[in-house]
C-alpha cells in the first residue's frame, strides 16, 4: 500500500469526544484532537502550552463548593475583583485585598445569587432575600446596602410593584380611610410575614402594621382611602419575606429590570425610565414602569436576563425575545424563541460574545449561542458544545476573556473547560486545564483571569500570568544570585518545579515554607508543576475505510514549533525528551527558545484505537507551541 502524507495545520475543532471517532468525514475531525490537556487554542490554529497561575492569597474562611467570583470594572484604571464567601465580600485592587464587608448571603445561598452592574453600583438579587445594592466611592470604600424603592418624601408612599395573590373574589374592606384601621379579608390573606408590607386598595396605599389573624390586620393609612366599602381591587407587594424576591436583574433602556421570584416564576417588572428606583406603574405613559408576564403553554421559572440586541429572558424550559422599539407600556411583545432552557441549580449569568449570547444549557453538557438572525427575524440556540459534551461536567460558572478569546467555564469535577472563540471565522475550539486541586470559580477583569482554586483543605486566590510556567507559583528575584527561597507557606509539604532564571532546575521538597536550590538564582519561579497533553484523532487513510480499519505505521513526522523551550514526544518508543540546541547547556545562561521543525522517526504498528500515531506529554516549566503536524504514514498491505 503506498504511503500517505498529511497534513495538521491547525486545532481549530479542539478537542473531539470519543463517541465521534469514526466520523472522519466532519470538518471537525480534520482539525480536531483526541485529547488537548492544559494547552490553549490560538484564533490562528496552533496550540500553546497554557499559562501558569500566580499565587495571590489563601482564602480563608471561604467554602470551596459557595465561592462566587465578580469582575467589577469603572474603567480601565479602576478595576476590582469581588470575592464572596459566607456572609462576607473582599475586594482586591491589582492582587491586593482592599476592603471587606459583610453580606446576609450564606454559603448555601451564593449558587443563587444573581447580579448586574450599573456605573460604580452592582445590584444583586436573591430569591430568598431582599435585593441588595454595592457601591464604590473609593478603592477602599464599598457600601453595601438593601435595596430601597422611591419613596415620596411627604407621604412615604413607596413606589413598589404590587400583585393580586388571593383569588379575583376575595375582598378587602377598611374601617376607616385615614389614619390607623381594620382591614378584613373576604377569604384567608393576611401571614405573619406580611408585617410592615404595603397594601393597595383601589391603588392607595396603607402599611400593615399588626396582623391579628389570617381574615384581620391593622394598617396604617399612607394615602387617604376612597371609601370604606368591601373592594376585589387590592394588591399586596409582588415582592416580601412572604411571597419571594427577585431571581434576575439587568439594566436595559435606561430601566432597572426585576425578573422572576418564588410565587410569580414567569413575570417582569421593568422601572420608570432613568428613574430606577420607581417601579410605579403610574398611568402607562411611554416613560412610566412596565410589569407582563411570559404567556405560554407551561409557567416556566425565569433564570435569567440579558440586554442585547433585545431584552433576552432565560427560563427554565425556553428562551425569549421581548421587543418594541423602544419599550413602553404600550408597545411590547414577548415572544418565545426556543426550548432549551437554563440551569436551575445554579444563578450563572450568560454572556454576550461577538453578538451572541451564550447560555448554559438545563441539563448542564452544552453551551447553547442564542443568535439573531436577521433573514429570519427570530432567534436559534445551537449547541456550540456538540462535538466536545465528555467536557462539561457539571457547570459552576462562566465568564469571556475578549484578549485571548477564551470561554472559561469552571467544572464540578476540578477541570476548567475553555472554549477558543472566535465565530466570525468559525472557530469553536474546546480543550480542558486542570491542576493539582480543582477549580472552582473563574472571573475575568480587564485582561487578568482570576481563578478560586481548592488545593487540599484550602482555597487559594490566582490568577492567569503569562510570566509563570508552573501553578500557585510565586516569582522572585535577588540581587546576588542564591539557593535559599522563603515565602512559601502555601506550598508547605508540597513537591514544587522551579525555574531558575529560565531553566529548569527540576523538583525541590517545601519545608518550613522554604527549600534550598542546588544552584542559585538570582530569579526563580517556584511553583506546582502541570503537564500539557496533545494526541491526535485517529489516522483517516485517505478515505479508505478499509485500510482505517487495518495496522498503520507512522513512518515520520514532523513537529513545527514556534519559541519553544521543551519537546516530550511519544513516536512509538515511549516519551522522550528531544534534544534542542539548548538541551544539555551548563546551568549558568538561559537556553534560547526553539522555532522550526522538528522530524522523529516513527516505530511500530497501530491498529485502531490501541494508541495514538504520536502523543506530547511534558511538565517541564518551558514555553510550548505547536503549529502544526506533518505525518508520513502507511497501512499494510
Amino acid at each position: 500500500m503506498p504511503r500517505l502524507r498529511s497534513t495538521k495545520n491547525n486545532f481549530t475543532a479542539g478537542e473531539i469526544a470519543p463517541e465521534l471517532f469514526g466520523r472522519a468525514d466532519l470538518t471537525a475531525y480534520a482539525n480536531g484532537a483526541a485529547k488537548l490537556r492544559n494547552v490553549l487554542i490560538r484564533p490562528t490554529g496552533g496550540v500553546t502550552r497554557r499559562p501558569g497561575l500566580r499565587h495571590i492569597t489563601l482564602l480563608h474562611g471561604v467554602a470551596p463548593d459557595a465561592v462566587r467570583l465578580i469582575g467589577f470594572s469603572f474603567n480601565v484604571e479602576q478595576s476590582y475583583l469581588l470575592v464572596l464567601g459566607d456572609g462576607l465580600l473582599r475586594v482586591f485592587r491589582n492582587g491586593a485585598e482592599t476592603t471587606s464587608l459583610a453580606t446576609p448571603w450564606n454559603a448555601a445561598q451564593l449558587a443563587q445569587l444573581s447580579w448586574v452592574q450599573s456605573a460604580d453600583t452592582l445590584f444583586f438579587c436573591h430569591p430568598d432575600l431582599p435585593p441588595q445594592r454595592l457601591t464604590r466611592t473609593s478603592h477602599s470604600d464599598w457600601q453595601l446596602t438593601s435595596f430601597s424603592f422611591k419613596a415620596d418624601p411627604a407621604s412615604g408612599v413607596l413606589h413598589i410593584p404590587g400583585f393580586k395573590f388571593a383569588a379575583g373574589n376575595v375582598t378587602l374592606q377598611a374601617s376607616g380611610t385615614s389614619g390607623t384601621v381594620t382591614l378584613t379579608a373576604s377569604a384567608p390573606v393576611f401571614d405573619a410575614a406580611h408585617l410592615g408590607s404595603r397594601f393597595r386598595l383601589k391603588r392607595k396605599q396603607v402599611e400593615i402594621t399588626a396582623i391579628t389573624s389570617a381574615l384581620s390586620a391593622t394598617a396604617l393609612v399612607k394615602q387617604t382611602l376612597t371609601d370604606t366599602a368591601a373592594t376585589e381591587d387590592w394588591e399586596e407587594p409582588a415582592f416580601s419575606s412572604r411571597r419571594g424576591w427577585p431571581v434576575a436583574v439587568t439594566l436595559f433602556q435606561e430601566r432597572l429590570i426585576f425578573a422572576g421570584a418564588r410565587d410569580l416564576p414567569n413575570r417582569v417588572w421593568m422601572s420608570k425610565t432613568s428613574d430606577l428606583t420607581n417601579f410605579d406603574l403610574g398611568t402607562a405613559l411611554d416613560d412610566e414602569s412596565i410589569e407582563f408576564s411570559l404567556l405560554a403553554d407551561q409557567v416556566d421559572a425565569i433564570r435569567a436576563v440579558v440586554a442585547g440586541r433585545h431584552l433576552q429572558i432565560f427560563t427554565a424550559g425556553a428562551e425569549w425575545m421581548v421587543s418594541g422599539e423602544p419599550l413602553t407600556p404600550t408597545r411590547l411583545r414577548a415572544e418565545r424563541q426556543t426550548r432549551i432552557g437554563s440551569l436551575l441549580e445554579r444563578s450563572i449569568a450568560p454572556r454576550v460574545v461577538d453578538g451572541a449570547t451564550l447560555f448554559l444549557a438545563r441539563d448542564g453538557t452544552g453551551l447553547r449561542q442564542f443568535l439573531y438572525a436577521d433573514t429570519e427575524q427570530a432567534y436559534s440556540a445551537d449547541d456550540v458544545a456538540l462535538v466536545a459534551p465528555h467536557l462539561f461536567n457539571g457547570p459552576r460558572g462562566l465568564d469571556y476573556d475578549p484578549r485571548r478569546r477564551l470561554i472559561l467555564i469552571p467544572m464540578q469535577d476540578g477541570s476548567l473547560t475553555v472554549q477558543t472563540s472566535f465565530r466570525a471565522q468559525q472557530i469553536l475550539a474546546w480543550t480542558r486545564l486542570e491542576t493539582q486541586g480543582a477549580f472552582r470559580a473563574v472571573a475575568v477583569v480587564e485582561d487578568v483571569v482570576y481563578a478560586a482554586v481548592q488545593r487540599g483543605e484550602t482555597l487559594a486566590l490566582e490568577c492567569f500570568d503569562d510570566a509563570c510556567h508552573s501553578d500557585a507559583c510565586l516569582l522572585g528575584e535577588a540581587e546576588t544570585p542564591r539557593r535559599n527561597w522563603s515565602g512559601l507557606a502555601h506550598l508547605a509539604g508540597g513537591m514544587v518545579r522551579v525555574r531558575g532564571d529560565g531553566m529548569d532546575y527540576g523538583l525541590y521538597p517545601v519545608q518550613d515554607g522554604a527549600l534550598t536550590l542546588a544552584h542559585a538564582a538570582s530569579q526563580v519561579e517556584i511553583g506546582l508543576p502541570f503537564s500539557h497533553n496533545i494526541e491526535p484523532l485517529p489516522a483517516e487513510f485517505g478515505g479508505d475505510s478499509s485500510a482505517q480499519a487495518g495496522p498503520l505505521r507512522l513512518i515520520r513526522a514532523v513537529f513545527r514549533l514556534q519559541q519553544t523551550g521543551a519537546l516530550v514526544v511519544d513516536c512509538g518508543q515511549g516519551l522522550r525528551p528531544q534534544s534542542f540546541s539548548q538541551f544539555g547547556a551548563a546551568l549558568d545562561a538561559a537556553p534560547p527558545l526553539f522555532s522550526g521543525d522538528r522530524a522523529l522517526r516513527g516505530l511500530g504498528w497501530v491498529r485502531g484505537l490501541d494508541r495514538p500515531l504520536w502523543r506530547i506529554e511534558q511538565d517541564m516549566p518551558q514555553p510550548f507551541t505547536l503549529l502544526s503536524v506533518t505525518t508520513d504514514l502507511k497501512g499494510a498491505d
